[in-house]
């Protein structure tokens, strides 16, 4: 009996042995990578200690067989370690998975410690910063099927050993320095589901003739890879395809009839290549696709009815030379509902029963030759959302059917022949943002029922026939930012309650017949930076309060009736363009303006005088004072001296700033301020104090003239001090830029051991203070937030497209981004601004001496390059638009665990279910949008449409390569422009 136990427990207790000899061996390998090869300065591997015999398999990013207890898998990913590449991990004879992704990793990957994981299953480099030529795969890997170096700076040829890696399953290179060319051999590897190229110099080589021997191939993802040659016929093998992206190349030549062939394929990019020829008519067999885009080619001939009779989801041929009508077949396409032809060479008319059995959202066929009627049953399923056909001979009326498209958001219409009226429902839809109908022969008048519209942001109907009165309810489009009703026939006043539209910032009026006086009380026009109301019957006298108007730059008043005195405060103005010419002004021209730059500006006035203009007449002298006046005069110097002098008495508080005297101080003025500096200084008191750092105090400042003020002092300041630059930064960027949505600095006091910074006062304080602070986020609805998020875009894309030199803010974040009385949003603190010079291209940036900006905001690329460009101001921009949304800090520990606001956005998004294209999150890839937007926002108010697009723009902005993320122009044409469709983020 006893043997019989013995012959049972013998063998359990050698495979103990056994497992216990291999978790000791295994775990001798990795603390001895750890303690000698790694450098993990956040302590992620901190728990790598042996305190029990199974002790690897709990370590944190290892994992083992459940049966024998054995490492297989080692995931490093996100864990901020750095070193050289770990090769002795793979003297774990059972490791069959290395992810060491996300890191810092760097130096080159020879032959010798690559040859150390030629067991290994799966091994994932990517995103790290490895420099040299691609590790050779030698000897043989007969198990590899996961081969990840994305995102290095890997250079050089593609090495020959990478055609032998005959299991390989997904090859990804992309995002690297490879300057050799694309190789044949690479199409060896028919076991490939993945291959991913993109985005390298590579020397100009075609696409593969034997790119067909990867019949099991699903992801062809080429964009940028220096492509030449045409499209190989072997392509229509590829029956596994789903999607075919060789975009931004020079491939020429015709699309292959084999094409054909790809009947899985569910998005083709092929745009922005030298493709010319016809559509083939074999895209009939191509019934799984959703997306075709062939932009930016040299495609001509019709298109095929084959292709329009798709069930595609996104149809896009714009930017070609496509040629020829428009397939009848069109109109019966049940399942077409984005159509877009932009930019070719179209002609003849649309057919007719175009939209008649579709869901159509989106039709743009502007930039072609077509003529005719617009088809009356584009909208006939009240499904139509972007209506675009500018640019082309379209004649008639806007059928009286579109007036039941209440659906309706975006209509561009302009350039056109069309003529008759707007059909009066059309100018109703409470969904509308842009009607634009410039530049045809339309007629009739702007009817009340305007006030529907409210959400309308422009309304550009310039060069018509409309005629009759401006109706009072466009006074309720308080979301309007551009009316532009110029070369029309409207008349008579204009409504007294036009200055209550609040967001207006461009106003444009002029070659109408509208009289009366211009409204006075204009102080509510913030935003307005372009006024033009010429060549109408304007009469009275021009309002003074348009001088007080903060970013006003453009005033055109001439061609009217106007009279009176120019008034001085207008000179408060930095103006662009003035004009008042012709007129009936008279008067003594204010001193701003009397220059030979304004002479043709006030010309046409004959009672205008100058004292030095010789085109203006001369100024008659001031007649001899009286005796009596001096006497007045005299009294009234005494009296205003003695006013000061009890001033002076009153303003002790100015003592706190050292004996010296205001001769020691240097004020410098960037703005017209209607208040004494000294006044200023005098209120830095403890009362009035709103915030203290270590570098200084902010106060919060009232005066006497009512207005209020935002002072920051800075303490133990002088010319040899850290602090100085960032003062100097300030001063010198902020001074110089007049922008909306951008901080004012009004003036600047440098004294011997201090500075001061005075600027417009911000009644709400930060988005940061409101999104995470006292206020909890609980003032601000989606529609506020959204109009922060462009304002904010606006203020950056000012700073890099619009200040010579350009200007990267390098600390864009929630706690600087300001908010006025009515939200409306101001970037600040430029202490840590920099200009680039004009001789630095775009991209390219300054290298700086340490990392500046904020914990949760600074780009990837930043943190080891420590090059400033504008994308690392895209990058933080990014991260607010997810604040805007989330409510959450980019650093909430709610994240988890190494998980930031981006990174925990990027898995949400790459855990739904995804569309076809390699890194891309198409439309409707949102799935559970209630578990990201801050639940503190009332879910009935939210556009989540526009949340989603937000959303996507955030992840462009994020995006680890600088390369992809656009650019602030971009992102705030994105954010705005309703025609566009949702940008597509990268999420790889």
């Amino acid at each position: 009996m006893a043997y019989q136990a013995a012959k049972l427990v013998f063998p359990l207790l050698m495979a103990f042995l056994a497992t216990a000899s291999a978790l000791n061996r295994d775990a001798v390998v990795l603390l001895r990578v750890k303690n000698s090869e790694l450098d993990d300065p956040d302590g992620q591997l901190s728990n790598w200690v042996v305190t029990s015999q199974n002790a690897p398999c709990n370590w944190t990013g290892v994992a083992c067989d459940p049966r024998s207890n054995a490492v297989v898998s080692i995931d490093l990913s996100n864990f901020g370690v750095s070193g050289m590449f770990p090769s002795d991990f793979c003297r774990i004879p059972t490791l069959r998975s290395l992810n060491i992704s996300n890191n810092f990793f760097g130096g080159s990957i020879s032959s010798n410690s690559i040859s150390l994981c030629s067991h290994v299953q799966s091994l994932n480099l990517s995103s790290n910063i490895f420099v040299g030529n691609m590790p050779d795969f030698r000897p043989e890997f007969p198990n590899l099927t996961v081969l990840d170096l994305t995102n290095n700076n890997l250079s050089g040829e593609i090495p020959a050993s990478f055609g032998r890696l005959s299991s390989l399953q997904v090859l990804c290179i992309s995002n690297n320095l490879l300057n050799g060319s694309v190789p044949e051999f690479l199409t060896n590897l028919s076991e490939l589901t993945r291959f991913e190229l993109a985005y390298n110099p590579y020397k100009p080589s075609p696409l593969p003739s034997t790119i067909g021997r990867l019949t099991k191939l699903e992801n062809l993802w080429m964009p940028n890879s220096n492509l030449n040659g045409q499209i190989p016929d072997s392509i229509g093998n590829l029956i596994s395809l789903k999607n075919f992206d060789i975009s931004g190349n020079n491939v020429s030549g015709s699309i292959p009839y084999s094409i054909g062939g790809l009947r899985n394929v569910q998005q083709i990019e092929f745009y922005l290549n030298q493709l010319s020829g016809e559509l083939p008519n074999s895209f009939a067999n191509l019934t799984s696709l959703l997306r075709f885009d062939a932009s930016q080619n040299n495609l001509t001939g019709k298109l095929p009815e084959s292709l329009v009779r798709l069930p595609l989801e996104s149809f896009n041929v714009n930017d070609n030379f496509l040629e020829g009508e428009i397939p009848v077949a069109l109109s019966l396409n049940p399942n077409l509902y984005e159509l877009k032809l932009f930019n070719n060479s179209f002609s003849g008319s649309l057919p007719v029963n175009l939209g008649s059995n579709s869901d159509l959202e989106t039709i743009d066929v502007s930039g072609n030759r077509f003529e005719g009627p617009l088809p009356p049953n584009l909208c006939i399923r009240k499904k139509l959302v972007n209506l675009i056909t500018f640019g082309n001979r379209f004649s008639g009326a806007i059928p009286d059917s579109f007036g039941a498209c209440s659906s309706l958001a975006y209509i561009r219409i302009f350039n056109n022949q069309h003529s008759g009226k707007v059909p009066d429902r059309l100018w109703s839809f409470s969904g509308l943002q842009l009607l634009q109908l410039e530049n045809n022969r339309f007629e009739g008048s702007i009817p009340g029922l305007i006030l529907g519209a409210r959400g309308v942001t422009e309304l550009l109907l310039s060069n018509n026939n409309f005629s009759g009165e401006l109706p009072s309810e466009i006074c309720g489009l308080r979301d309007l930012g551009i009316m532009d009703l110029s070369g029309n026939r409207l008349s008579g006043s204009l409504p007294s309650c036009i200055t209550k539209l609040k967001s207006l910032q461009k106003l444009e009026l002029q070659g109408n017949m509208f009289s009366g006086e211009i409204p006075n009380a204009v102080s509510s026009w913030k935003e307005l930076a372009e006024l033009n109301l010429s060549n109408n019957r304007f009469t009275g006298e021009i309002p003074g309060e348009l001088g007080n108007l903060p970013v006003l730059t453009y005033l055109d008043l001439s061609g009217n009736l106007l009279s009176g005195e120019i008034p001085g405060a207008l000179t408060k103005l930095k103006l662009n363009r003035f004009n008042v010419s012709n007129n009936k002004l008279a008067g003594k021209v204010p001193l701003g303006f009397n220059s030979e730059f304004f002479v043709s500006s006030l010309l046409g006035n004959p009672n205008l005088c100058s004292p030095d203009l010789k085109d203006l007449p001369l100024c008659p002298r001031p007649k001899p004072v009286s005796f009596y006046v001096v006497g007045v005069l005299a009294a009234c110097a005494l009296l205003l001296l003695g006013s000061l002098l009890w001033i002076l008495m009153k303003t002790k508080a100015l003592q706190a700033f050292g004996s010296k005297n205001k001769l020691s101080w240097k004020i410098t003025t960037f703005q017209r301020v209607g208040f004494y500096e000294e006044h200023v200084l005098a209120s830095l008191t403890e009362g009035n104090l709103i915030g203290a750092g270590g570098s200084g105090k902010v106060y919060r400042v009232k005066l006497k003239t009512g207005q209020t003020v935002a002072v920051k002092k800075l303490l133990g300041v002088n010319r040899q001090s850290d602090m100085e630059g960032g003062f100097q930064s300030e001063v010198e960027t902020l001074g110089r830029i007049r922008h909306g949505n951008i901080v004012k600095l009004l003036f600047s006091c440098i004294g011997e051991d201090f500075r001061v910074l005075v600027y417009e006062y911000m009644e709400n304080g930060s988005l940061g203070d409101i999104l995470h602070g006292e206020k909890g986020g609980l003032s601000l609805d989606w529609a506020q937030r959204y109009k922060i998020a462009v304002g904010a875009a606006q203020g950056l894309a000012y700073l890099h497209h619009d200040c010579v030199p350009a200007i990267v803010h390098r600390d864009v974040k929630s706690n600087n981004i300001l908010l006025d009385e009515e939200f409306r949003p101001r970037v600040a603190d430029f202490g840590l601004a920099k200009m680039l010079q004009p001789e630095v291209k775009e991209g390219d940036g300054l290298i700086m001496s340490r990392i500046a900006g904020s914990y949760g905001y600074i780009a990837p690329e930043y943190a080891y390059t420590l090059k400033v460009t504008e994308k690392s101001d895209v990058y933080s921009f990014g991260v607010v638009l997810l604040e805007l949304v989330i409510g959450k800090r980019p650093n909430d520990s709610s994240f988890g665990e190494n998980m930031d606001i981006v990174k925990w956005v990027r898995e949400a998004a790459l855990s739904s279910p995804q569309e076809p294209k390699s890194g891309i999150a198409g439309s409707g890839c949102w799935t559970d949008l209630d578990q990201l937007i801050d639940p503190r926002m009332n879910p009935s108010t939210c556009n989540y449409e526009e949340i989603e697009k937000v959303l996507d723009v955030a992840l462009l902005c994020t995006s680890p390569l600088p390369l992809n993320r656009p650019s602030m122009r971009k992102v705030v044409e994105l954010l705005k422009d309703r025609s566009l469709a949702r940008p597509k983020p990268l999420l790889s």
